[in-house]
């Protein structure tokens, strides 16, 4: 097999995408550019119809994009399994979330908070919601931009607490990871895998979504943070 496939992804899964791409490529001899933009971002030009092969994104969100004839029928499969965590700037004091109202009291206690559009963020107000908080936690968050990481406005200092896809806090600079959201209040996000209805070559989309959904991509989305679906 040879040839190129372009994708389209959310951030949430960039990186674990970038090394599988390099993976892939070295195994079937398929080049694999996948472009990551903010989650809303790219449902939008999915349903714009911009030329795309696969796609990864929320599985609520994929389910919708197949139902809608923008992803080829029975193409999609589940990707990886991605936990919220918590994210202070590095050299911050320690810093507790092992229960629901030691993160309540962190983002109490922030002078500012930071999330992102999409699932993660969509459950944090949701929290802020139920615990009758949203207008002292919510109304002084910060909401990063499309595509600007959560981590990168903790670490300027812009933030004192960001909480996003683990995936997308591991590893980036000047953040420190406290950790996931206790079982209590976490909320795991399942991206899925899919074929564009409008793919040039759908039989090496398919191949390539087999690949990402298979088993022996598991070591790779674990180093990233998340697990494999």
């Amino acid at each position: 097999m040879s040839g190129r496939l372009a994708g389209l992804s959310s951030m949430a899964t960039r990186l674990i995408l970038a090394d599988l791409a390099r993976e892939y490529e070295a195994r079937a001899g398929t080049h694999v550019e996948i472009r990551s933009v903010g989650g809303v971002e790219a449902a939008k030009l999915v349903r714009a119809g911009e030329a795309m092969d696969v796609v990864v994104l929320a599985s609520k969100v994929m389910g919708a994009l197949e139902a809608e004839g923008h992803l080829e029928k029975g193409s999609v499969a589940d990707f990886a399994r991605s936990e919220i965590g918590v994210a202070v700037r590095a050299g911050s004091p320690p810093l507790s979330v092992e229960s629901e109202q030691a993160v309540k009291q962190a983002m109490l206690e922030a002078r500012r908070i930071c999330y992102s559009t999409g699932p993660s963020g969509d459950h944090l107000k949701a929290l802020c919601e139920k615990w009758g908080l949203a207008d002292s936690i919510l109304g002084r968050a910060l909401v990063a931009p499309p595509g600007v990481p959560v981590a990168s406005l903790v670490a300027s200092g812009e933030a004192d607490l960001g909480l996003q896809q683990l995936s997308e806090l591991i590893g980036q600079p000047g953040v420190e990871v406290v950790g996931p959201l206790p079982p209590e209040i976490q909320a795991v996000t399942v991206f899925s895998a899919g074929v564009a209805s409008k793919s040039a070559d759908p039989a090496a989309a398919r191949a390539l979504v087999a690949f990402l959904a298979s088993s022996e991509t598991g070591d790779t989305k674990r180093a990233h943070g998340m697990e494999p679906a």
